[in-house]
């Protein structure tokens, strides 16, 4: 079997969206005749733990692992929180004055990222690892992007094959304009995004879209989505009595959908059925200022909310949900936006409402699979249709999905679109 070196922040006892791709693509890399050996940290500082999703990983993988320092125990000396690290995306906007100056210092003294203290011993290690074992290629994950500053070191040391997997854009990422960063700081991260892109054999982006934006700097982009994986469905699950609409995962501020708030409050006071039957469930972390709105528009008597959930008993909400919400960030690079989610979503086999671009890559693969309905951020009217015609469907026990063509993206399936590439790179 061929050897490639996977470089990746997010593992297992990691929990959320991050640890998924690259979990999924070793579970079946070897039934395409490429063996994976995983380079990851000793000692990381991970927002969400699901020790659930150890038991996915291959028998006999090799992992190697060395020690990182990060700097979020520095950083709470001047932070009255004990844990000042936040999750990326999820950037509080009303900020203390310490706070503030945090910020500050992480958005432009920490370049890429806070995980740039890796960089240095990881490519130490890997190059001594990498010229006493046969390994074909490397393969780094990011974000954090330090991780494709560790590979583009041991490119230009060794000349060994590269391929950098994008996860999410670097500096059209979602947040990045939440960041008090110094012009300086912007043409750093432009900078560095761009050697990354020239010297990789190979780039993999998650959509089109940020496909068209790379390919000025790297001719050879393969777009692999993230996917599901069909041996997570468990037994028949009893479907929600209630209206149910359930969001699986982070909502910030940038995904608050206030156009649902809204239609939702006006049809509760148009509909008493549908004001009787009605439930919001909200599972995993969710802005202060979602929950407020929720109350403002009268609907907080409706709201569920659930903390972070093991994935498997996420996959059972998903389910048995009359409706599936995805609202994507309300940013400027939205039209790019494709969250891990909504390929579970398509497995979950249940009506998607999704808040976005009408013509983004989202909109086009819900279009391709026929699997729900993309409304613009503020179209209210247009939602509040939506809603009654699905309301109308679920109280005559009429409301089912109708979705097709979902297979191609199968866990297993996008692993064999990964494989093709890394025999490319490799040349065999």
């Amino acid at each position: 079997m061929k050897k490639v070196l996977i470089i990746t922040y997010y593992w297992p006892p990691s929990g959320g969206s991050g640890v998924q791709r690259w979990l999924k693509f070793v579970k079946y890399l070897r039934d395409f005749g490429i063996e994976p050996v995983i380079y990851t940290v000793e000692n990381p500082n991970y927002a969400l733990i699901d020790d659930s999703l150890g038991s996915e990983i291959p028998e006999g993988i090799e992992i190697l692992r060395k020690p990182i320092w990060e700097p979020y125990k520095l950083a709470s000396i001047f932070s009255k929180k004990k844990n000042n690290q936040e999750s990326v995306g999820f950037l509080t906007k009303k900020k203390s004055f310490s706070s503030k100056v945090i910020s500050y210092i992480r958005a432009n003294y920490f370049i890429p990222d806070a995980r740039m203290f890796w960089i240095k011993p990881s490519v130490k290690f890997l190059r001594k690892y990498l010229k006493e074992n046969k390994i074909e290629a490397i393969i780094s994950s990011g974000p954090p992007h330090s991780m494709h500053l560790i590979a583009l070191k041991l490119k230009k040391e060794l000349g060994i094959k590269w391929i950098s997997d994008f996860r999410d854009p670097w500096t059209d990422i979602d947040y990045l304009h939440q960041l008090p960063l110094t012009k300086r700081s912007i043409q750093k991260h432009e900078q560095l995004e761009k050697k990354v892109l020239q010297n990789s054999d190979g780039v993999i982006v998650v959509g089109e879209t940020m496909r068209q934006s790379y390919l000025n700097d790297c001719k050879n982009i393969t777009v692999i989505t993230n996917g599901f994986d069909q041996d997570e469905v468990e037994e028949k699950v009893t479907m929600d009595e209630e209206f149910s609409i359930t969001h699986i995962g982070l909502m910030n501020e940038d995904r608050n959908p206030k156009i649902l708030w809204q239609a939702l409050a006006k049809l509760c006071k148009e509909n008493t059925s549908l004001h009787n039957n009605l439930k919001i469930r909200l599972i995993g972390k969710v802005s202060e200022k979602v929950v407020e709105d929720i109350k403002t528009y009268g609907l907080l008597d409706k709201l569920e909310l659930i903390d972070y959930l093991p994935h498997k008993e996420v996959i059972k909400h998903q389910q048995k949900s009359q409706i599936l919400l995805l609202s994507i960030n309300n940013v400027p690079s939205s039209k790019g936006i494709i969250t891990g989610k909504i390929f579970e979503y398509l497995m979950a086999k249940r009506p998607i409402i999704a808040i976005g671009p009408t013509d983004g890559d989202l909109a086009k693969i819900l279009d391709s699979t026929n699997s729900g309905a993309v409304i613009e951020f503020n179209d209210t009217n247009s939602m509040v249709s939506k809603l009654e015609n699905l309301y109308e469907l679920y109280d005559n026990n009429n409301l089912q999905n109708e979705s097709s063509n979902i297979q191609q993206f199968h866990r297993k399936q996008l692993t064999e679109n990964l494989a093709k590439l890394i025999n490319q790179v490799i040349g065999e």
